[in-house]
């Protein structure tokens, strides 16, 4: 956690480049050296150490993972990846286990519901990847690690620019991981209430990882750019499912692909445009038995953004239609298809001391109707050091696929084609301090989602659960950070002091803990740098209404890189240093003490 520069550019809270010290929103970004700095080689462990973020992971890094924003549940946290759309259509979550830490080079990450600026599913935030781009002279990377259970990682990429009158900038990135892995479900993890191993099975679930990104772009005349960007992983990872003898070892394939081209043009002087042709496809077939079943969901998406500079304002219209579909071996999920047309005004105001951001979206469905959402920010700068902040928002979250139409005969379990989008309202207040050297923020946030899609029996006399929008959540706290530098060491935290709260039963949402936080410590030494994080949560319950408590935790994460000349780096961390047993799901082990170790060419 570092101090963000206040020149630091920010494009997540607003659509567009701002200055970190002007950004209204609560926010905070993770940059490419301090992914280096970590040593981490999973998404979900790095983000796990940052404030209002807490993660849920069936097992190792290659199996199912959640991220959880001020409480909220995964369906209410928007993945972006550079601009487009990464969520599965009928989970409703990203694939967070299947995307390379390699491959980025910026994690935006805002917290709070961002509806009027990015539509569906923008509940308790967005996060935003940026994959590697390229500049300057060519440059090589390449990097080979090693460490606990027989992971292996392997990077390489090329990347930089041609400059002239028709500036080229280029960037291609590869990557492969894997490991042995460890056993999920080791013969420990007991259902307390039963006493009972669910689904043991005491081998190694390992996984396997290969990604490839790009980016290119051609300015093909001053002020107007064409460019691509593309980004393809594919995760293969052992499952713990079943219990006593196994025909064959239980395994889930995801993969994620992202494309995307644009052009961007400087129109008049004052008036930016930027027009984006994307496509995310995400894709998951589960080897469980001998008939495996295949999720797979396709988001076509056309925007066209209009930034216009009015004096010191800046006025934004955005124009957007996305169409999706999915197929599922599920009779039911077959073929289907549905399409989202937007419209969204913004504008920002600089009055001396005094900003103001406002934002207005429409999006009609073909199937779940029009959802207007709008957003309302306040800034006031006390001193250059100083500054308070407010804002209100509404947001909305989409019924998936799975909420409208799954159908499990077995379950049995029951979609409902005419549920309704969750709505959310939001109201915060914060102060930041930043004077280059020291930081410190504190935001106060309540959150209230009603209208939550929920199973519950079916109505009517049928069998079984049917989805309905019967549930309510309240999701408050206060999220907090600081830090400071002293000679060649400093010092960071945070704190989160949450009540996410299921208001239909009054207890706390699962898998949620009522604190979570972060204390840790950088050190400098010419060419060595180290330090240490510990990473503290309270305690949850696996299932609502306090079912299956899951026992605070405390982590000690140690890191450490020494340049051995302007190209080479050798670096290494040790994760769990103090070997704590903790779970982020009951009956599913989490890593012990692990380590690892590698070396890196060209990353300066």
């Amino acid at each position: 956690m570092q101090s963000e520069s206040l020149d630091a550019v920010v494009v997540t809270a607003s659509r567009s480049a701002q200055k970190a010290g002007d950004v209204l929103a609560d926010h905070l970004v993770i940059t490419e050296e301090e992914i280096q700095e970590s040593g981490q080689t999973s998404l979900a462990d790095l983000m796990q150490t940052k404030r209002s973020i807490e993660i849920k992971r069936n097992g190792g890094a290659g199996n199912d993972t959640e991220v959880y924003i001020r409480g909220g549940n995964g369906k209410q946290t928007l993945l972006l990846i550079d601009g487009v759309r990464s969520v599965s259509s009928t989970s409703g979550t990203a694939m967070w286990s299947a995307i390379p830490l390699s491959q980025i080079e910026r994690v935006e990450i805002v917290m709070g519901p961002l509806s009027s600026l990015y539509g569906a599913d923008a509940v308790g935030g967005v996060i935003q990847i940026f994959t590697k781009k390229g500049s300057g002279e060519p440059r090589l990377t390449f990097s080979a690690g090693a460490g606990t259970d027989r992971e292996r990682v392997y990077t390489a990429g090329i990347s930089g620019s041609i400059e002239g009158e028709h500036r080229i900038r280029y960037a291609l990135n590869a990557s492969q991981e894997e490991s042995e892995g460890f056993s999920a479900r080791p013969a420990r993890a007991r259902n307390p209430s039963t006493g009972t191993v669910s689904n043991y099975d005491p081998d190694k679930d390992g996984y396997s990882k290969r990604s490839l990104s790009g980016q290119f772009s051609w300015e093909i005349a001053k002020g107007h750019e064409l460019g691509a960007t593309f980004m393809n992983s594919y995760n293969n990872a052992d499952t713990d499912e079943g219990s006593g003898v196994q025909v064959f070892k239980p395994y889930i394939v995801s993969e994620v692909d992202v494309y995307s081209v644009h052009s961007r043009n400087q129109i008049t002087t004052n008036w930016s445009s930027l027009l984006q042709v994307s496509r995310s496809y995400t894709r998951q077939q589960n080897f469980r038995s001998l008939t495996p079943s295949v999720n797979n969901s396709t988001q076509d998406q056309l925007s066209w953004q209009n930034d216009i500079v009015i004096g010191r304002d800046l006025l934004q219209v955005l124009l957007e239609r996305r169409e999706e579909s999915v197929f599922n071996t599920a009779q039911t999920l077959q073929n289907r298809s549905r399409d989202n047309n937007s419209f969204a005004l913004a504008y920002q105001a600089n009055r001396g001391d005094h900003q103001i951001s406002s934002s207005v979206r429409n999006d009609d469905s073909s199937v779940y109707g029009s959802n207007l959402t709008g957003g309302l920010g306040y800034g006031y700068r006390l001193t250059k050091e100083w500054r308070v902040n407010g804002s209100v928002a509404t947001s909305f979250r989409a019924p998936t696929y799975n909420d409208l139409y799954y159908a499990y005969a077995g379950n049995p379990t029951y979609g409902n084609p005419d549920a309704k989008p969750e709505k959310g309202k939001n109201a915060e207040i914060g102060v930041h301090y930043d004077d280059g050297r020291s930081n410190f923020s504190a935001v106060y946030y309540h959150n209230e989602i009603t209208d939550m899609l929920s199973a519950k029996p079916c109505t009517g006399g049928a069998p079984g659960s049917c989805t309905y929008n019967v549930d309510k959540a309240l999701l408050t706290g206060v999220s907090m950070e600081a830090g400071s530098k002293f000679g060649n060491y400093r010092l960071y935290g945070s704190l989160d002091l949450q009540d996410p709260r299921d208001k239909t039963t009054n207890t706390l949402i699962q898998r949620r803990a009522k604190y979570h936080g972060t204390i840790g410590l950088k050190h400098t030494a010419g060419a060595l740098k180290s330090g240490f994080d510990v990473v503290f949560s309270g305690y949850r319950y696996d299932e609502p209404e306090h079912v299956n408590r899951l026992g605070g935790y405390a982590l000690l994460n140690l890191h450490a890189s020494y340049d051995l000349n302007s190209d080479w780096q050798i670096f290494g961390r040790w994760n769990n240093a103090l070997d704590k047993q903790y779970e982020f799901a009951r009956a599913f082990q989490t890593q012990g003490s692990n380590v690892f170790v590698g070396v890196r060419y060209g990353f300066k």
